[in-house]
């Protein structure tokens, strides 16, 4: 399986995730440039989530979670704010998150910046 299609995966069984835990998905793969893409948008109780998946099959070059790295942080920042000043979506507050699927475990830390 292509690396293209395991991302791809990895972000369906996301949206399945938060599908089932409450939220509203409103976009996948949102893109602000060619530098910047959001894996999935989704809302829930008036608070607007921007979530980064990572999806690995084993951790030989580190967890999903170590992926997200300063600068994929800056990029995935820089498309939030776009997308906040250019959407029509009603928010309170907002979140970048972020989820990891190792084989069949799904862990979701819903404020990656504090």
């Amino acid at each position: 399986m292509s690396n293209k299609l395991k991302g791809k995966s990895g972000e369906d069984l996301a949206v399945d995730f938060l599908t089932k835990n409450g939220f509203k998905i409103l976009q996948r793969n949102f893109r602000y440039s060619r530098y910047s893409e959001i894996d999935i948008i989704a809302k829930k109780n008036k608070i607007i989530y921007f979530v980064e998946v990572k999806f690995r099959t084993s951790n030989a070059f580190g967890t999903p979670f170590e992926a997200i790295t300063k600068s994929k942080l800056e990029k995935i920042k820089k498309g939030v704010n776009y997308y906040l000043a250019t959407s029509n979506e009603a928010f309170e507050s907002y979140r970048i998150s972020a989820i990891s699927i190792l084989n069949s475990n799904i862990d979701f830390i819903e404020n990656i910046l504090f």
